[in-house]
């Protein structure tokens, strides 16, 4: 898999309406997973999303998910650059890069759903998050 840069926007509570809305205007495969398939079952945002992506026959992907729980969602500042793919020497050159002189969100680490993964914001107030597939068995 080659890496891919694309936009990660944060939504308010409305993330599955808004990528449902995204689909209709750009077509193409909408995947979307919810906190309660990864744990969070008996809680409030059982139903809301983690992760959504809308991947398009003109090879555009967007992605998006409703602001974790204890998080703020800021209006104007909801979204980040993403990195992803399965070269983990080129995604973590990229994070150590990203990272330095910057502020670490959250560890890259291995994370919930198999991938290891890490957001920062950079020195210029850019948030990014790296994520590493990981193969699986």
């Amino acid at each position: 898999m080659v890496s891919r840069l694309n936009p990660y926007i944060s939504f308010d509570g409305n993330a599955r309406q808004a990528m449902g809305f995204y689909k209709l205007v750009f077509g193409g495969t909408l995947t979307l997973n919810t906190y309660g398939e990864f744990g969070a079952q008996h809680s409030g945002d059982a139903d809301k999303i983690m992760h959504g992506m809308l991947e398009t026959g003109s090879g555009f992907t967007l992605m998006g998910a409703d602001t974790p729980p204890g998080m703020e969602h800021k209006p104007g500042n909801n979204i980040a650059v993403s990195l992803s793919g399965d070269d983990a020497d080129e995604l973590r050159g990229y994070w150590q890069k990203l990272s330095e002189g910057g502020t670490v969100s959250v560890p890259m680490e291995k994370q919930m759903w198999g991938d290891v993964f890490g957001a920062c914001v950079d020195q210029f107030g850019i948030s990014w998050m790296v994520n590493i597939i990981e193969p699986q068995a």
